[in-house]
């Protein structure tokens, strides 16, 4: 086991005993593409030149009140440890840690809008029934989406966005 999941596996025993791992695994997630899209946020949080503390201000600042309080600890842990750059590879693998407990496979949805609970559902269901396993959906909002849905579930990718059907209709258009 690597540092990466060793962290995964310690923020795990601390969520489901403070019975809020599904909130801290979806809330991390959520930070962990927050990171990747925001370089700017990453870069400070990860600047050597800034003191721990400042860093860990920053996050209580951008989570306070809007994040489980065990989110937040999760994240002021990883960054005390050095570790914010593997932030969003900790999360990652704390979202497949726990679906794994669950006998899931982790699907990362990308749609323009929020995803209610029902077409959460409906969505985890259909993907169910696609792969023949329990799948747990992990969504973030991606304006570059447009529209639709993009679906990544390990090494499959199923594209459904406005964005790719406009990307192929100019694609076709200009090959005309």
């Amino acid at each position: 086991m690597g540092p990466v999941e060793g962290y995964a596996a310690a923020l795990y025993n601390v969520a489901r005993a403070e019975d809020a791992l599904d909130r801290v695994s979806d809330e991390l997630y959520q930070i962990a593409r927050l990171l990747e899209s925001n370089s700017e946020l990453m870069q400070r949080l990860t600047d050597a030149r800034m003191d721990t503390a400042a860093r860990i201000g920053i996050v209580e600042e951008l989570l306070s009140g809007r994040a489980h309080p065990q989110t937040v600890s999760a994240v002021t842990y990883v960054l005390s440890s050095g570790r914010a750059r593997q932030l969003p590879e900790i999360a990652d693998a704390l979202a497949k840690y726990t679906a794994a407990s669950r006998k899931r496979a982790v699907a990362d949805v990308r749609t323009a809008v929020p995803l209610d609970d029902e077409a959460r559902r409906r969505l985890a269901e259909a993907l169910s029934r696609s792969t023949g396993r329990e799948v747990e959906v992990k969504a973030t909002v991606d304006p570059d989406v447009v529209g639709g849905v993009v679906v990544t579930m390990g090494d499959t990718v199923i594209d459904g966005s406005v964005a790719r059907r406009l990307a192929e209709l100019r694609a076709r258009l200009v090959g005309v």
